[in-house]
């Protein structure tokens, strides 16, 4: 069974290196297969065709993605530090990811239901830490929920490449400037 286990994350990492680097939507599952030396039939034993395949991926990916900021935020006890460090790594991990591949995750209804959902509880999480950098009072009085909501507005317009095409800033750029401007607008000290 740690074989099976094994072999199957070695096939998702490959899937995942492939998509993020080229994107998917030009691919075909023979295509795939054939660029990581295995049998469709073994795609097959991992997603039913093709949009199945997107979703697993990018499934594993945002799995692997959350891990790695959930680590990034638990290195930090300042509840500042805190938010500006779930924001950044979020920033890091989606900057793994090429043009290509974050155009074709807009453009496919079952990788941007993933990337959806990841981006709700995205901003679910800057909520929470944001309510409870206010109770302990790290932060200035803010209105949690407007302050994360104002968040999830820009992360929904990140997700949706509004504010690619609106700034020229890609995803991960995106978000460390709103890391910036969410960290300096909550901040207990006054900033001159």
């Amino acid at each position: 069974m740690a074989r099976v286990t094994a072999r199957r994350a070695q096939l998702f990492d490959q899937l995942v290196a492939l998509f993020l680097d080229e994107g998917f939507a030009h691919l075909t599952l023979d295509e795939i297969a054939s660029r990581l030396h295995c049998s469709k039939s073994t795609l097959y034993t991992v997603a039913a065709g093709k949009d199945d395949l997107v979703r697993a991926v990018t499934v594993y990916f945002f799995r692997a993605a959350t891990d790695a900021v959930e680590e990034a935020v638990a290195a930090q006890v300042d509840p500042l530090a805190q938010v500006t460090a779930y924001l950044e790594a979020v920033g890091d991990q989606l900057s793994k990811a090429s043009h290509q591949y974050m155009e074709d995750l807009a453009g496919s209804s079952p990788g941007r239901q993933v990337y959806e959902k990841n981006t709700s509880i995205a901003a679910d999480r800057v909520r929470e830490l944001i309510v409870r950098g206010v109770a302990v009072g790290a932060f200035r009085e803010v209105h949690a929920s407007f302050v994360a909501d104002a968040a999830a507005t820009t992360m929904v317009r990140i997700q949706q490449r509004e504010v690619y095409l609106a700034t020229g800033l890609d995803d991960a750029q995106a978000y460390r400037e709103l890391a910036g401007l969410i960290t300096t607008g909550i901040s207990a000290t006054v900033h001159r």
